[in-house]
């Protein structure tokens, strides 16, 4: 899909995608879109990114990136735009749902290379970071943790994209604070790539306690923890026999099975999740190793179970597995407990990947 934008025009793609079809009559705000509606504006940045493409040489893998990010940045905006009282028009969580919606298509419906993948997600979800990334509570974080979503000389060249492809009367204040933030990138060493820790505890740290960029904690880790993430069917036992054959297991289908608790039971599940927290607890006293063995496909999920992993000193590693699309629906239907296709499609839905930060170690398995 990311081939086609520079190919096609909109009206071409909106025949072929209803995504696109979508942004026909969605209105924006007249003060920074005098153009018209999201698919004016959306033809008007991918025109612009073709521009930015050519000045910069950008090589052909980067300039897909480019164009996919640059078509989907507002995808959302058909579902998150709303007039207020006044008559203002704001979408003000767009960008987060639209990286989501951008996952499913290029995991769904075009298969897609998972490393281009999670950057044009990347660029969507922080494309107006450029915009007010100094009037953030703490800039230097901001920049710090986009640079291990997406390429931030990227970012920029999306921001620069979407002001280009708008007419409205602060362009050249929009632009002028695109270069503060490039500027605010290279002062904390990530601009157009991570920044580097002198070691994962010490990134582990700042991400999690905040503080000091540079400081670098003593490392005094009780055991090692594996927590597992991925889709029903992604191979997740598979792995866990494979890597962790020795190693004790907290599966928490294991432990509804026990319990004779349906996964469908949503009171029982908090049972299932308490009586594996205390299985946990009693590894992380002895200092045992262990795998935390469960779906944890969200940031959310996976925070509070890393939370009480550190609070005892444990090393965490999260390994990320995935599988095609396909693949993920055959070996579903595989299992011996099968979910529902309704309930994966709503698990995909859901999905959020791992960043590297989120523990001491991210591995993925794609």
């Amino acid at each position: 899909m990311w081939q086609l934008t520079n190919t096609r025009s909109m009206d071409q793609l909106a025949t072929e995608f209803d995504w696109v079809a979508d942004m026909k009559g969605v209105p924006q705000d007249a003060i920074h879109h005098a153009e018209g509606d999201v698919f004016v504006h959306t033809g008007m940045v991918c025109a612009e990114m073709e521009q930015l493409i050519l000045q910069h040489n950008i090589n052909e893998q980067d300039a897909h990136i480019l164009r996919a990010a640059a078509l989907l940045h507002d995808v959302e905006k058909r579902s998150t735009t709303i007039i207020e009282p006044g008559g203002r028009i704001t979408s003000a969580t767009h960008a987060r749902k639209g990286a989501a919606t951008a996952r499913q298509l290029l995991y769904r419906n075009i298969a897609t290379p998972f490393a281009i993948r999670e950057q044009i997600c990347g660029l969507v979800r922080y494309h107006s970071l450029p915009l007010w990334a100094i009037e953030k509570h703490d800039p230097q974080r901001s920049v710090v943790e986009a640079s291990f979503h997406v390429n931030t000389w990227h970012l920029s060249l999306l921001a620069q994209a979407d002001v280009l492809g708008r007419i409205s009367a602060d362009r050249a204040e929009l632009l002028l604070k695109i270069q503060l933030f490039e500027q605010l990138c290279l002062e904390n060493e990530c601009l157009g790539r991570q920044r580097a820790f002198t070691h994962e505890n010490a990134r582990f740290h700042y991400f999690d306690k905040g503080g000091d960029i540079n400081y670098v904690p003593f490392d005094d880790f009780g055991s090692q923890v594996v927590l597992t993430s991925g889709l029903p069917g992604a191979g997740k036992d598979t792995h866990v026999r494979k890597h962790y054959a020795d190693w004790p297991v907290i599966n928490l289908d294991d432990i509804r099975k026990a319990h004779k608790i349906s996964p469908t039971d949503k009171s029982g599940n908090g049972t299932v999740i308490q009586l594996a927290k205390e299985q946990a607890k009693q590894y992380l006293r002895k200092q045992q190793n262990f795998v935390w063995n469960a779906t944890n496909i969200t940031q959310q999920m996976r925070a509070q179970l890393v939370s009480l992993f550190v609070t005892y000193k444990a090393h965490v590693t999260i390994d990320y597995i995935e599988v095609p699309y396909k693949t993920l629906l055959k070996q579903n239907n595989n299992r011996p407990t099968a979910i529902p296709t309704a309930a994966l499609e709503r698990l995909v839905n859901k999905l959020e990947v791992p960043t590297v930060f989120e523990a001491h170690t991210v591995r993925y398995f794609v």
